[in-house]
């Protein structure tokens, strides 16, 4: 019981916790049972919402559908294309994890979705964390909406992704080192988001089509981490 305890959020959660450890001191074990299997049942309702976004193009239907175990034409799959294809933010519910929801959202600095009013219109409060998403270098939307989402107290991460296209052109010229090559794009990223003011900013390097290859193992523990205790498991059982 001690254990289980020790798991129970200490602030959404914590009316809860002094009701056990009340029965315990009590030695009303029967109470306690009650109160950690009425505990169980309420964090097994815990939703988890990931907000995906970046700008058009950059990739972020394609990840949200890699992000569920998706492929493009199967049923229920986020729209991709060469075009804009989202024009308004939609959950897409895990097929196997029904407590998580990954959200595909407009691109940014469309003419409907300015980067300074983007996440007062997404709702921005139903997210747990948002992932933003480019297939290049990161852009000024790109950094307009992480600093607002930093002045939000929300956390962020930013995933480059189509990392296989750049392995495929760097891996025409001679003597190519995936490992350096990696690095290289890593470190340019990273420099650039630091250059505009976005200190120690986290990047992962994605592609959507394997996401066994590359850093997304990385993103998965980094979100587990990072996120509150209440919402951890529900990302637990997800990686299992």
């Amino acid at each position: 019981m001690n254990t289980i305890l020790e798991n129970i959020d200490d602030t959404e959660l914590s009316a809860v916790k002094r009701e056990i450890k009340e029965a315990l001191k009590n030695n009303s074990l029967t109470t306690a049972a009650f109160k950690i299997q009425e505990y169980l049942e309420e964090i097994n309702n815990v939703e988890l919402n990931i907000a995906v976004t970046g700008e058009t193009g950059s990739g972020k239907s394609t990840f949200v559908n890699a992000f569920r175990g998706m492929k493009y034409n199967d049923e229920g799959a986020a729209p991709t294309g060469v075009v804009e294809t989202t024009i308004e933010a939609k959950a897409y519910p895990h097929p196997k994890y029904p407590n998580m929801n990954v959200w595909d959202l407009p691109g940014i600095g469309t003419a409907n979705f300015k980067p300074e009013e983007y996440l007062q219109k997404v709702e921005f409060d139903r997210f747990d964390f948002f992932i933003i998403v480019s297939s290049e270098r990161f852009r000024a939307n790109d950094i307009t909406l992480a600093k607002e989402i930093q002045k939000m107290k929300k956390k962020f991460y930013f995933v480059r992704s189509k990392i296989d296209n750049d392995m495929k052109a760097e891996g025409r010229k001679e003597k190519f080192d995936q490992d350096k090559t990696l690095e290289t794009i890593r470190q340019y990223c990273i420099k650039g988001l630091e250059d505009q003011g976005l200190g120690s900013p986290k990047v992962f390097l994605i592609s959507s089509f394997d996401l066994g290859l590359y850093d997304f193992p990385d993103l998965e523990e980094t979100m587990e981490k990072e996120l509150p205790d209440h919402k951890r498991h529900v990302l637990l059982e997800c990686t299992l």
